[in-house]
């Protein structure tokens, strides 16, 4: 539909229509159309009476009174934009503005932390790793730790692997989501706040704020100074001043939140992407680290570092004064695929072995033979047995038999050890024959056979593992380190006005409120008074 409006000019041919400015134009056209787009022109139609300049206005109701020559109606309006609204990125937004809000919920996050923690305290009493048979005596049905928790609550929920388990992973994903969230919703805001500033040019604003105070004879120009001096960032417009310091402790918190995703991360990769593996391996034998090392998670990727042979070139032992181990070391040689050695190291505990992510650690000893001469026959290697004592200290025993060894009674020598340094010996009634060190070359005879212990041969108690999350976790705990103690610097900022030879200084700050004052009365002290009043700066 098209409304006429119709201007009577001095000349039949078309004109331009000039509003006095635009902002009037788009007033006066917005009113009359209901704010929709739309164009002005002008066209020239004849009329059998006078010849009229008519000016177009698109989509205004039509005249009654308008029809064509024919008679015939106008053309209907245009139909209505049936298109449908586009509600959907609304409906997101939305959706994803109460997702935030509900997960930077400090009450949540709390509770995530504190589910976290006692997870962790769980995995820490429940033994991990084992067999399920472990569990099954552990945590039997008929006797329930605390009336109710058995072996099924374990084995069902995982937490014979507590930390790689859905419902730990779970957890921390969601505590992961609630920092992140808190750090988009809350912390980066706050920073944003914080990097805006204004002068101030009312002397009433600045005396509102937590700190105030009046300079007579003074000059703001100096107050710059000063505060410069002080390790203030000073801007200065005309009259007006704004200096700050300490921005760094704004942004803090968001390295604070960077930080324990990182660690986050790195522990969850560790539980679900290393591979982990013991042996006991006897002086002289070697093994191959991926026979070993078995996955941990569904992360977990072999590397080429699994075909190397780890060979023990030799176990010996530390020991006090008293005759008690005190340490215990193992001499390793590293071979590659084509046999070719490429590292050896002698490790101890607390001094391991690291090799192409795979970290070698001394965790045990044990004794696997002992080598005698009988009758100056041999040497013979004889087994020799862990036997269960009370107490934690480690016993070990062997048996030589004598006489006829077909007979179903044999009888025999019986050997006992502690460790590698002595062998007690018993005659076949079990009575103590003697004592004798390895290697000393004395022979001892009982009941007609001569002995002599020529070695203890000791087994090494390895425990191994590839953990790609460490250096994640040690970068987390430095970053959380290193922000934490930025987030004890205050966010000063301070404003000054000039008004004639006064200048008005105020001030807040995030932290040290305390201590505030005082800091600003020392600068303002600094601050040289103008004796002259030509000196002074007008504002």
């Amino acid at each position: 539909m098209e409304t006429l409006l119709t201007l009577n000019p001095l000349k039949p041919h078309t004109h331009l229509l000039k509003f006095p400015n635009s902002r009037t134009c788009s007033r006066i056209i917005n009113r009359r159309c209901l704010y929709s787009t739309i164009s002005c022109k002008l066209t020239s139609q004849p009329s059998k009476d006078t010849t009229k300049n008519k000016v177009v206005i698109p989509g205004a109701a039509p005249s009654l009174s308008e029809e064509n020559e024919n008679g015939a109606a106008p053309p209907p309006p245009p139909a209505a934009d049936s298109r449908p609204k586009k509600t959907g990125g609304l409906v997101l937004k939305r959706l994803t503005k109460r997702v935030l809000s509900f997960l930077a919920n400090l009450p949540l996050a709390l509770g995530e932390m504190f589910a976290v923690a006692a997870l962790m305290a769980l995995g820490t009493a429940i033994e991990q790793g084992e067999a399920p048979e472990f569990y099954f005596q552990k945590y039997p049905e008929d006797n329930p730790v605390l009336g109710f928790f058995t072996w099924r609550w374990i084995l069902t929920l995982g937490f014979d692997h507590m930390f790689s388990s859905p419902v730990f992973l779970g957890t921390l994903i969601l505590l992961g989501a609630s920092l992140m969230a808190c750090t988009y919703t809350t912390q980066i805001p706050m920073v944003k706040v914080a990097r805006r500033w204004s002068f101030v040019h009312s002397s009433k604003t600045i005396r509102k704020l937590e700190f105030a105070d009046s300079l007579p004879k003074a000059s703001i120009q100096d107050l710059g100074v000063v505060l410069s001096g002080a390790g203030y960032e000073v801007f200065m417009k005309g009259p007006s001043l704004y200096a700050f310091k300490g921005l760094a402790g704004r942004f803090a918190p968001i390295g604070v939140h960077l930080a324990l995703l990182l660690i986050m991360s790195g522990g969850t990769l560790s539980a679900t992407g290393s591979f982990r593996g013991s042996v006991t391996v006897p002086q002289g034998l070697n093994f191959v680290m991926g026979d070993v090392l078995g996955p941990n998670g569904f992360l977990s990727k072999p590397t080429e570092a699994f075909n190397t042979e780890v060979h023990v070139n030799r176990f010996y032992m530390d020991y006090y004064d008293s005759g008690e181990v005190s340490q215990f070391h193992t001499d390793l040689s590293l071979f590659d695929i084509d046999g070719k050695e490429v590292m050896r190291k002698t490790i101890s505990v607390n001094d391991p072995l690291r090799y192409e992510g795979v970290t070698i650690y001394q965790t045990d000893w044990s004794i696997s033979a002992l080598q005698v001469l009988k009758d100056d026959e041999g040497p013979f290697n004889l087994a020799v047995a862990p036997l269960t004592v009370n107490g934690d200290k480690k016993l070990y025993g062997s048996f030589l038999p004598i006489g006829n060894t077909d007979s179903p009674n044999v009888k025999g020598i019986s050997m006992l050890l502690r460790d590698l340094q002595s062998v007690v010996l018993y005659d076949p009634e079990g009575k103590f024959a003697g004592v004798r060190r390895p290697n000393s070359k004395l022979p001892i005879e009982i009941d007609g056979t001569k002995i002599e212990i020529v070695d203890a041969i000791g087994s090494s108690g390895l425990d191994m593992k590839t953990d790609p999350g460490v250096p994640i976790v040690y970068a987390g705990f430095g970053a959380l380190m290193l922000t934490t103690c930025i987030s004890y610097l205050s966010h000063t900022q301070i404003w000054a006005l000039q008004d004639g030879t006064t200048v008005v200084v105020g001030g807040k700050t995030n932290r040290a409120k305390i201590e505030f004052p005082e800091e600003m009365n020392r600068v303002l002290d600094r601050v040289p008074e103008i004796n002259e009043p030509s000196d002074a700066i007008c504002g």
